[in-house]
């Protein structure tokens, strides 16, 4: 069972909390111990009169109970003085509840100016005026929740409250824009429209109703919105009787009734007014930097239109410019070459987040690695000419859909054997499938790369175009690679690592030169405050997490991964991958640390987790008297005498794999690292920090002083894998004990 929340050490505001839900709120705060402002001016419904009596017999109840909890007698419209309030008595304020209200039902004839601006006073400016003066306390703690109360009035219009119902729906404009200014510093606000009864509606319900709907039943859904792991924000929701819905934008796919230079009538409307009003397939847009890419889309749509002289009226659906989906699926584009050098795989590694701090990073960043390598992830830079390059989708004949508007919407990608670090690849992509999704159609595409005639890797790139859906096709297809929720529990293992504000800029040099992910105005114009990590930059940083701690970096046994790509990243932000083991499948998701925002969803990596068993290897009969073995055996024989002052000076475990006539004769282990050291035959039990490979006749010449290590490692007759730092205390231990 999952352990209650708690609200040990929060500040809590709650306004009008004298009685009904504010009351409500203020009691299941403190008794989950939190510290509370109890807030209410004793007035009437109708905001007439004042008292103290109401917050005071609050306060009595908490503290009768062993809470915390003081009073605050002042209106509203005074915020400064209630927050000055919980600052002298608790020295913060955490959470902020906007309850306070008054009525003032009129019909609209009837409504005088004070009746329209008192409401407003209160309910308005009231809330406005009380999270101002909450705003930097929170912003510098960086923590803050914060509740607006609307109404169902509010939301769908009452008769006999348009005072009301216009001051609570512009509290939830005021939460929308609060929650994006204050995500960056953990504020989160969002809306209610509680129906409950209090002083407020027992004017509109009859008792048997009040009864039902207690305050107590909206309570539980305003402490989780105000808990620090809600990561909920801007929401909405409707509340009561014990009954919680989430409400949603919604629009129709539209029509467009304007055409390029010739006038907009509203004969034009009246034509178009059944595809305008028709709410199948319809959208749900989220935020305003939608609604800005589909006015830049409808105004690409009509700058592209031909003028005919019997102007027909356009839809966003992709059928009225005379594309048929049928006609393309199936299709094959041009091949594609892709050739280059260790360059282009060291430039990819870079570009998903690789660095030469982590020594196990240096066999993709390093091409005179012993184990030189490319990232399996790179197997997407190939295939993603077929859909970007000249020969891409855009070159299609009839294949009309404005490819400005597409968005990245999943990644799939199966290695068939490791990639060559430089070479000649081949890419054939197909359209495998088109889906109609209302607001959009998405396209797979299939991409399957070659070295000459051998398969190298498949990718499936699945791609949004926004304003292209709507000509009645299929929602879904069996081809496509589906994506997959984790588990149930929490992860296995997190991995944080955070991107460098120049990361789109280094990985764009691997041939995605999108000035989305660059240039501020046009990532402006796509709605974004500025620019936005490739979503393949993301990609490549969730997989080789998964790559470095479930398969130590061995890029023969990664199998496939698929990701859905969720929400961008800004170049800075920290990426926080959650896995999952199931098996041979690693169930990923990422998530950008500082916004609690899931950047990457429905996300996996399999891996061929039998592909690379331990070394059994055996000593060749070559191995019997090698010249190393003296060596060995006087570094043995020290270990025994001092091997706990060894590794309080090492504290290293050092793999040999030592050669002869260019095969592993002999594997041995110093472990100065565990215990009280150790030297035994064979490869490290567990990890060694640093591997060498040197043939026994070097060997014996490294420890003699007859061949100087550094020349010996340039030449390639020494070979260092992991911390090659950790080879200068070897080399005083070899100069120590192994004296001949």
């Amino acid at each position: 069972m999952s352990a209650p929340l708690r609200f040990d050490g929060r500040v809590v505001l709650v306004t009008g909390a004298g009685g009904g839900l504010g009351r409500a709120y203020a009691l299941a705060f403190a008794e989950r111990g939190a510290s509370v402002v109890v807030n209410d001016l004793g007035g009437d419904f109708k905001g007439h009169g004042k008292s103290s009596s109401a917050a005071d017999k609050v306060v009595e109840e908490i503290r009768a109970k062993g809470g915390k909890a003081v009073a605050n007698y002042d209106s509203v419209e005074a915020g400064e003085k209630l927050v000055k309030t919980a600052l002298d008595a608790f020295g913060r304020i955490d959470i902020l509840v906007n309850n306070a209200g008054i009525l003032r039902d009129r019909s609209f004839a009837r409504i005088s100016d004070e009746d329209w601006d008192i409401i407003h006073k209160v309910h308005l400016r009231g809330s406005f005026l009380v999270t101002r003066a909450a705003w930097d306390h929170m912003k510098k703690q960086n923590f803050g929740r914060i509740i607006m109360t609307s109404s169902a009035a509010g939301i769908y219009g009452n008769f006999g409250q348009a005072n009301y119902s216009a001051a609570k729906l512009g509290l939830l404009g005021l939460a929308n824009t609060l929650a994006i200014e204050g995500r960056k510093y953990n504020i989160h606000c969002n809306t209610i429209a509680p129906t409950a009864g209090s002083r407020l509606t027992q004017t509109v319900m009859p008792q048997d109703m009040l009864d039902a709907f207690k305050p107590e039943y909206v309570a539980p859904l305003v402490l989780w919105l105000c808990h620090e792991n809600c990561q909920e924000n801007s929401g909405l929701f409707e509340v009561g009787a014990g009954w919680i819905g989430k409400l949603r934008w919604e629009r129709t796919l539209g029509a467009i009734v304007r055409q390029k230079n010739l006038p907009m009538t509203p004969e034009d409307v009246r034509n178009n007014w059944e595809k305008i009003s028709n709410f199948d397939n319809a959208a749900h847009p989220r935020t305003i930097q939608e609604s800005v890419s589909l006015l830049n889309d409808v105004l690409s749509r009509i700058e592209s239109q031909d003028v005919s002289p019997n102007p027909t009226s356009y839809s966003t659906s992709t059928s009225s410019t005379g594309f048929d989906p049928a006609k393309f699926v199936g299709y094959k584009l041009t091949s594609v070459a892709y050739e280059y050098s260790h360059l282009q795989p060291i430039l990819y590694a870079l570009g998903v987040g690789m660095s030469t701090k982590d020594p196990d990073h240096l066999k993709f960043l390093f091409e005179g690695n012993e184990e030189f390598c490319c990232l399996p992830t790179f197997g997407v830079i190939p295939a993603q000419s077929s859909m970007l390059g000249s020969g891409g989708l855009g070159s299609i004949p009839g294949f009309n859909i404005d490819f400005t508007k597409v968005l990245h919407g999943e990644q799939y990608l199966e290695l068939y054997k490791p990639i060559p670090t430089s070479g000649r690849l081949t890419s054939e992509a197909t359209i495998a499938d088109i889906l109609d999704k209302g607001s959009g159609c998405v396209i797979l595409l299939d991409v399957h790369t070659y070295s000459g005639k051998e398969l190298l890797c498949y990718n499936q790139f699945t791609v949004f175009v926004v304003g292209a859906g709507g000509f009645g096709g299929k929602r879904s297809s069996e081809k496509a690679k589906a994506p997959a929720n984790p588990p149930k529990r929490p992860p296995d293992a997190v991995i944080t690592d955070a991107t460098t504000i120049d990361q789109a800029a280094l990985y764009r040099l691997s041939g995605d030169w999108n000035p989305l992910h660059i240039e501020p105005g046009f990532a402006a114009l796509g709605g974004f405050k500025k620019p936005i990590l490739h979503g393949l930059c993301s990609f490549g940083f969730a997989a080789r997490h998964v790559l470095k701690h479930f398969a130590n970096n061995d890029v023969t046994k990664f199998k496939a991964i698929k990701i859905r790509f969720a929400k961008p990243v800004f170049p800075g932000q920290t990426l926080q991958t959650e896995m999952w083991k199931e098996g041979n499948r690693i169930h990923i998701q990422t998530k950008v640390k500082e916004t609690g925002d899931i950047a990457i969803s429905g996300a996996y990596v399999d891996l061929n987790i039998s592909s690379v068993q331990p070394s059994t290897q055996e000593p060749s009969a070559e191995a019997a008297g090698l010249q190393s073995d003296l060596v060995f055996e006087e570094i043995g024989r020290r270990i025994k005498e001092d091997g706990n002052q060894m590794v309080k000076k090492v504290n290293a475990v050092f793999q040999w794999n030592i050669t002869k006539d260019g095969k592993t004769a002999v594997q041995r282990t110093i472990d100065l690292k565990n215990g009280s050291g150790e030297l035994y035959r064979g490869p490290a039990r567990g990890k060694a920090d640093t591997i060498f490979t040197i043939s026994d006749e070097d060997f014996l010449g490294l420890v003699l002083g007859k061949i100087n290590p550094q020349k010996a490692f340039m030449s390639g007759k020494l070979k260092i894998k992991g911390n090659i730092m950790l080879s200068q205390k070897l080399g005083i231990l070899l100069q120590q004990y192994a004296k001949l």
